[in-house]
C-alpha cells in the first residue's frame, strides 16, 4: 500500500509541476525551457503511473483522479499561497473516500 501511494504522489507531483511549469510559460511569460521541463514532467507521469501494481489502466487512473485533487489543493495551498476553505477539503475529503473505495473494495 505504501507503494502505490508513493507512486501516486510522485504521479501528482510530475503532473502538476509540469502543468504549473507549462502555465507559469504561456500565461506569466517565463523562457521556453520552462514549457519543455513542463512537457518533460507531464511526460514522466505517464510513465511513473504504470509502474502501479493495480490490474486496471481505468481504475488507476480514476482513482489517481481522486488523489490529484487532493494534491492540487494542496499545490494552490503551498505553492499559490491560496488557502483552501472548508468546501475544499470536504471535496477533497469525498474524493480520498472515493478512491478508497474504488481500489480496496472488494472485487469477486
Amino acid at each position: 500500500m505504501l507503494h502505490a501511494f508513493l507512486l501516486f504522489l510522485f504521479a501528482g507531483l510530475a503532473e502538476i509541476g509540469g502543468g504549473y511549469l507549462i502555465w507559469l510559460w504561456l500565461r506569466e511569460g517565463k523562457p521556453f525551457y520552462w514549457g519543455l521541463g513542463g512537457g518533460f514532467a507531464l511526460a514522466m507521469y505517464g510513465v511513473i503511473a504504470t509502474f502501479q501494481t493495480f490490474p486496471s489502466f481505468g481504475r488507476v487512473y480514476a482513482a489517481y483522479g481522486g488523489v490529484f485533487i487532493v494534491l492540487s489543493v494542496l499545490w494552490g495551498w503551498g505553492i499559490d499561497k491560496k488557502t483552501p476553505d472548508l468546501y475544499d477539503w470536504i471535496g477533497a475529503g469525498i474524493c480520498l473516500i472515493g478512491v478508497s473505495v474504488m481500489l480496496f473494495g472488494p472485487r469477486n
